[in-house]
């Protein structure tokens, strides 16, 4: 069966988004989810739950070997391309 505009409207108008609640951080002042430890420092009720300091700089070093280790795979990728490249070369000039 067909829906009318008018119930399909109906049904749909408890799809409508509503904004978050947010609370304010009492050490940072930065906005998080009511009951929630605050995720720019690591507080929650004027206690530190989580060093979040800490946490950066571990996921710093992560980040930073995992880019090493791409950069040295693309290395070895780039050395057997270069190894190709006189051969094409020679060849032109064999011609």
């Amino acid at each position: 069966m067909r829906h009318t505009r008018a119930h399909t409207a109906n049904r749909r108008s408890h799809h409508a988004l509503t904004a978050p609640t947010l609370a304010t951080c009492q050490n940072c002042g930065a906005k998080h989810r009511p009951h929630h430890m605050c995720l720019d420092c690591g507080f929650y009720k004027g206690r530190m739950v989580m060093d979040m300091a800490s946490k950066k700089k571990s996921r710093e070093a992560r980040l930073e070997a995992k880019r090493e280790a791409i950069k040295s795979q693309q290395g070895d990728v780039a050395e057997p391309a270069a190894v190709e490249a006189p051969k094409e070369e020679e060849k032109k000039e064999a011609k």
